[in-house]
């Protein structure tokens, strides 16, 4: 059971990754399982918003009741991915999306970096890597994090 509430935890925007390999680590899970298990689930939605969470923003953007927060959402994803591109250029896009969803602040994790690639209209392939690899480097570092706090508190 521990394993499905990890991989359902990975999938829900924000918490993300972060909260699901630190709660498979508290309940048991090999750090390697819950690393993969949480890769997995995290990577899962990024397709579908890459090609479709833009579109539904933009449609909901000016209903009654949504409209707020689908507004928020897309100007929280426009201005990571235009931070990102200011920062970054050109060629330090794919680096700085790396990293963008690799160091595990809230708000920074696979949803918010692939809504921001997809507003600005990166190459998906490049953008799908880059997320990737962030989340396995976030995932890592959470990994590491619980293990050691939890050994510190042993």
């Amino acid at each position: 059971m521990n394993y499905i509430i990890t991989f359902l935890i990975a999938m829900v925007p924000l918490v993300e990754l972060r909260g699901a390999v630190p709660y498979a680590i508290a309940t048991g899970i090999p750090m390697w399982q819950a690393l993969v298990i949480g890769v997995v689930a995290n990577m899962l939605p990024v397709p579908i918003i890459f090609f479709f969470a833009r579109r539904v923003l933009e449609w909901g953007a000016d209903k009654p009741i949504i409209g707020g927060f689908f507004t928020w959402c897309l100007k929280k994803g426009h201005k990571g991915g235009k931070k990102l591109a200011d920062t970054a250029g050109d060629k330090g896009v794919f680096i700085a999306l790396l990293l963008f969803v690799g160091i595990p602040i809230p708000g920074t994790g696979a949803w918010t970096g692939t809504l921001a690639a997809s507003i600005l209209d990166w190459d998906f392939k490049r953008s799908v890597i880059a997320v990737m690899l962030g989340v396995i480097l976030a995932g890592l570092i959470m990994g590491t994090l619980t293990v050691l706090g939890l050994g510190a508190l042993s």
